[in-house]
């Protein structure tokens, strides 16, 4: 049992942990209030015309466009190839099966920068071989390349929780593999699924470092605040534009971390899990 004094300790140091983290945020909230032009303190609140103003830009629109396209797109692709890669690496037994493990989700934990380089490198040789050129394309490209890892790292992960004997009980049933896939995989692995495409998703939204050596002159809303931020008259708006970039970074981080904390087995509570199968028999 700990003490009083170590009890207080304890909250003190995670409230001083959290304000470390997010007090920055909310003063960029705050200053997207701000009535003046100027980043002066306290801010001089209330206003949505940096919003409005935000919304009016051309700019602003098509860089939106760019980072939602490269998103969804982005996380399409990271669904389909972890989910593959989830299901061989579980389900298998090769030479290299841990070494390929081991690489899938080996650029997540790169530095940005030596990812980016990479992606460079290769950009500048397929230009030449296949035409593939900086610009929205190539962003989708290195976007999946760690969008991947979030996906691969959830469905594998569900798929070592689940009991092989649930599929092997659907098949006795006498369902075929595409029926025991829809009926007794999917449902299992369709959380993780999700939390992984919502993870994907808001990484491949808020991602700068990999878009900037990729994009050419295609501007996403990441770039779009990093290029104005620099300049001397910076525009007032970036706050406002900032803020809608967290927001659409962290909800889907949020829904994520919901769906992962639900119960693992993917069958729904007061269904049991004879019937589960059942429905699978044809």
């Amino acid at each position: 049992m700990e003490s009083r004094g170590v009890r207080w300790f304890m909250r003190i140091m995670t409230w001083f942990v959290l304000a470390f983290l997010y007090l920055p945020l909310f003063i960029v909230l705050l200053y997207s209030f701000n009535k003046s032009r100027l980043s002066t303190w306290p801010p001089d609140l209330f206003t949505f015309s940096w919003f409005t103003m935000a919304f009016r830009d051309e700019d602003v629109r098509a860089a939106l466009r760019n980072s939602l396209e490269a998103a969804v797109i982005a996380t399409f692709v990271a669904l389909l190839l972890g989910s593959l890669a989830s299901f061989a690496v579980h389900r298998f037994r090769f030479f290299g099966r841990n070494t390929l493990s081991f690489a899938l989700v080996l650029p997540i934990a790169l530095p940005g920068i030596v990812t980016a380089l990479a992606l460079s490198s290769f950009i500048d040789f397929t230009r030449v071989s296949i035409g593939l050129n900086f610009g929205l394309l190539a962003v989708i490209i290195g976007h999946a390349t760690f969008c991947v890892v979030v996906v691969y790292n959830n469905v594998v992960a569900r798929l070592r929780r689940t009991p092989g004997s649930l599929q092997e009980a659907s098949m006795d049933l006498g369902a075929d593999g595409l029926q025991t896939f829809r009926y007794v995989t999917l449902p299992v692995i369709r959380t993780a699924l999700l939390a992984g495409g919502l993870l994907a998703f808001g990484l491949s939204f808020d991602e700068i470092v990999v878009t900037k050596y990729l994009a050419g002159t295609t501007t996403t809303l990441p770039l779009w605040i990093y290029n104005n931020f620099q300049r001397i008259n910076a525009k007032p708006e970036i706050n406002a534009v900032a803020v809608v970039v967290l927001l659409l970074s962290l909800i889907p981080v949020y829904f994520a971390n919901r769906l992962a904390g639900e119960d693992g087995t993917g069958i729904t509570p007061g269904k049991s899990g004879d019937a589960a199968l059942a429905s699978s028999a044809p």
